[in-house]
């Protein structure tokens, strides 16, 4: 990261700039796209990208693939489906804003890091003709916008992305006993709501704070969309560091630990083991695709090694 590049907060601007990043990731030729107004995904005629028109009488030269046979045994004549192009697709992107994204060691701040994934896919989806639509939640609000193919919805999902992040010195509300009212489940919970069959669901977070839920509310939402869980995560979540002492910001003031404590870096990878655990178990049972995105990684090649060369989300 460069002395210029935003370290815990990142504002509208800098979002709007991420268009240039998009750039980067290469879309998809035109020519692979068989309609001006397609979306990320290329339209083969049987699979995705091709939605159900009609049903009518078999025709010299169609393909005996799409031969309903149903029709067909009814009405005692050959009968074939035809397909129209799918002229949008819906791309939601779930942005965890929540206290715990309020973190780094190395790189930029956790919520840095999800405003930019986040940033990046929408401009890519849009301009890839596809309609973007977000929900931002912060623990304690929950903000919903629905997608559409529009400029001014990006910005408006951008604006969002930088009003709910934290700043320095802002009070991190936690609620009672771990409970919030804009929880990750909050979010997966709305998103089957505003998700129309066939979505690109993005699903940005740190995953530190599942519960025995997340895993069904996930797997509600991939059994009819594609959806994928962008894991943003800091090194010393991972290990600490051999030797010395440190602090972490907590609560109720800065949390020391000596990292030379043998007993106390057993525990800590016995948690972190333990966390890893339940969230492979919680992608593997709900046929959500993860991937990782650290602190000190450039999200913009970060989504570049997940989309592939040609930057297709479909």
């Amino acid at each position: 990261m460069t002395p210029s590049e935003p370290a815990t907060h990142i504002a509208l601007p800098q979002l709007i700039r991420l268009q240039a990043d998009a750039r980067a990731l290469k879309l998809p030729a035109a020519k692979q796209v068989r309609s001006r107004q397609a979306g990320l995904q290329r339209s083969p005629r049987r699979g995705r990208g091709m939605a159900f028109a009609e049903v009518r009488q078999y025709q010299p030269g169609d393909d005996i693939r799409s031969i309903d046979w149903r029709v067909t045994a009814r009405r005692q004549s050959p009968h074939t489906k035809l397909y129209e192009e799918e002229r949008e697709r819906p791309v939601l992107l779930l942005c965890d804003l929540g206290p715990s994204l309020f973190f780094a060691s190395t790189g930029a701040y956790k919520q840095v890091r999800c405003a930019q994934l986040a940033g990046i896919l929408a401009w890519l989806a849009l301009w890839s003709g596809d309609q973007v639509g977000g929900i931002v939640f912060d623990g304690q609000s929950l903000t919903v916008q629905r997608p559409a193919r529009r400029k001014k919805s990006v910005l408006q999902f951008l604006d969002t992305l930088a009003s709910l992040q934290r700043i320095r010195g802002q009070k991190v509300a936690v609620a009672e006993h771990g409970s919030t009212n804009a929880t990750l489940d909050t979010a997966l919970s709305e998103a089957r709501r505003v998700a129309h069959t066939g979505s690109r669901i993005f699903v940005i977070s740190d995953f530190m704070n599942i519960t025995d839920d997340t895993s069904r509310l996930l797997g509600a939402l991939a059994k009819h969309n594609t959806v994928s869980a962008l894991r943003i995560v800091d090194p010393l979540e991972q290990k600490l560091p051999d030797s010395g002492r440190f602090a972490i910001a907590g609560d109720d003031g800065p949390v020391w630990f000596d990292g030379s404590n043998p007993r106390f870096q057993r525990a800590y990878a016995d948690k972190v083991a333990q966390h890893r655990a339940v969230l492979d178990d919680c992608f593997r049972t709900s046929g959500v695709r993860p991937a990782t995105v650290m602190t000190g990684d450039d999200p913009a090649a970060s989504l570049q090694a997940l989309l592939g060369p040609r930057g297709h989300i479909g």
